[in-house]
Parts: C-alpha cells; sequence; structure tokens
C-alpha cells in the first residue's frame, strides 16, 4: 500500500471562506493520518507565477470558489499547469448559496487531468462574495462538523488502500455559464463591472495585494485597469470599508440573489 507523508490545503479563496473549509478538512485528515500538514494558497497573482507541482505521496484537498455555476474561467489556464504526479485530490466547490451546477464536477475532471486521483469530492455553501447577508457566516458549525465527518471519512478510504474515483454531481459537457435575468427574462451583464472606490479610503494598499488579478494600480487604487472578477476581496476585507459596487445591474442581482436563495443550502460530500 502507497504510503503518504503529505496532506496539502490548495486553494482559490477571495474572501477566506474557500481557504476555511479546504484547511479544516487538510487539517483534520493530517491528524488522522499524523503526517505533515502545508498551504498552497494560489489566490495571490504572484503565487501563480509558478505551476502547482505534487507529489504521489501527497493527499491534495484542492478548493476553488464557484463562478456562475463553473470553475472561474480566468483561472483555467493556470489549472491547466498542475503537476499532480499521481497525488490523492480531493476537490471542494464552494458556492454563494444559489447552486454549485457543474463546477465539481469539472474541478473534477481539471484534477483527474492534472494526474491526480480523485477519491472524494465535496460541495460547500458559504457567504456569497457579493453580498453580506446571503448565506451569512458561512462555512459555520454545522458545515465544519460536515467538513470534519468528510475528513475522518477520507482518512478511512485512505488507511483501507481504497483510491476508487468517486462519482461527482453535474453534467458533462458542461453548462453554459450562469446568466443573471431579471423578472422579465432580460439578461443582466456585469462582466465589465467594476468597483469604485469612496472617500474613506486611505491609500493603505491593502486592496492592490488582495486582488487575484492584478488589476488595481498600486500609484493609484481608485483605478481598476484590469479585468474585475467580482471575487470581492478587495470589498469585504478593505479594514474602512472603502471599496463598492453602484452599478444598477449588479445591484439588481444582489438583490434578487439574496430574496430568491435565502433558505439555508445544503452542504454535501461523496466518496
Amino acid at each position: 500500500m502507497m504510503e503518504y507523508n503529505r496532506v496539502v490545503a490548495a486553494y482559490f479563496s477571495g474572501t477566506g471562506t474557500t481557504e476555511k473549509v479546504v484547511k479544516d478538512i487538510a487539517n483534520k485528515i493530517s491528524g488522522n493520518l499524523n503526517i505533515e500538514y502545508t498551504v498552497m494558497d494560489f489566490t495571490p497573482l504572484k503565487s501563480r507565477k509558478k505551476p502547482l507541482v505534487f507529489k504521489d505521496s501527497d493527499i491534495v484537498v484542492f478548493g476553488i470558489f464557484t463562478v456562475a455555476g463553473r470553475v472561474p474561467n480566468l483561472m483555467l489556464p493556470y489549472l491547466e499547469t498542475i503537476e499532480g504526479n499521481g497525488a490523492i485530490g480531493i476537490p471542494i466547490s464552494t458556492y454563494g448559496n444559489r447552486n454549485v451546477d457543474d463546477c465539481l464536477v469539472e474541478l473534477q475532471d481539471i484534477l483527474e487531468k492534472a494526474g491526480l486521483k480523485t477519491i472524494a469530492g465535496a460541495y460547500f455553501s458559504c457567504e456569497h462574495s457579493f453580498s453580506n447577508v446571503l448565506a451569512k457566516g458561512r462555512p459555520d458549525e454545522k458545515d465544519l462538523e460536515i467538513a470534519r465527518e468528510f475528513a475522518d471519512k477520507i482518512s478511512e478510504k485512505v488507511k483501507k488502500g481504497d483510491l476508487s474515483k468517486v462519482e461527482l454531481p453535474g453534467e458533462r459537457p458542461y453548462r453554459f455559464y450562469y446568466q443573471p435575468r431579471d423578472r422579465h427574462e432580460n439578461p443582466i451583464d456585469i462582466r465589465k463591472v467594476k468597483p469604485k472606490t469612496n472617500d474613506k479610503c486611505t491609500d493603505c494598499k491593502l486592496c492592490v495585494e488582495l486582488c487575484p488579478l492584478g488589476s488595481i494600480d498600486y500609484d493609484n487604487v481608485t483605478n481598476i485597469s484590469g479585468i474585475c472578477m467580482k471575487c470581492c476581496a478587495c470589498i469585504k476585507k478593505c479594514p474602512e470599508g472603502a471599496k463598492y459596487f453602484d452599478d444598477k445591474g449588479y445591484l439588481y442581482h444582489k438583490s434578487e440573489l439574496e430574496e430568491l436563495y435565502a433558505n439555508y443550502n445544503e452542504t454535501k460530500y461523496f466518496i
């Protein structure tokens, strides 16, 4: 039986919810198996200068947040550089309480193509990046209890030497990216919408550091010169509350999400 030496918490996490879930699962597996634990945070742009490279003795808990029901398309080129080398892969998709759609199965396919063996997977409802109301405070303690239970089951599967591939929910071929619409079925296009900056800004440059696409100008943080993927790290993590969106379509979509998906949606694992 293969001997595993390290558990890796690998994640792309704008506002920290994916990070929290992935670390919780990876930490528990590490403790259960009494092996090394390490973190590979590929959220910062500077961390993506080199590919993610794993060893065949690694157990990789790999998390990414859902964007429009899919793996974020802006991350696809980087994810294609992963070198799995036969490691165990545990795909984790977090979603903002609407629907995970095909994100989890797409992430599984990406990891399998990269050479990881996906023996388990899960999706977690987490506080939506757009909102302080939608799935507020999640992952909560109930979610984290599920995460730890999931970690225990993964640990047992590894101990048994069972590397059977898990079947994860979703459709192949993947559905097209979720398109926001108003109640008259008119499409709402927020792809080019960018955050604004108010006079509370102290020019601390934290937003520049946080932006995973490097789209905020260092010399003028009010200028978003690159693409905005709406991860909302610059908004939720600004200590002064200086970043915000005022686009009418964006705000309409946000309010629709908060109204239509206010229920407590599930977290679920597969093994």
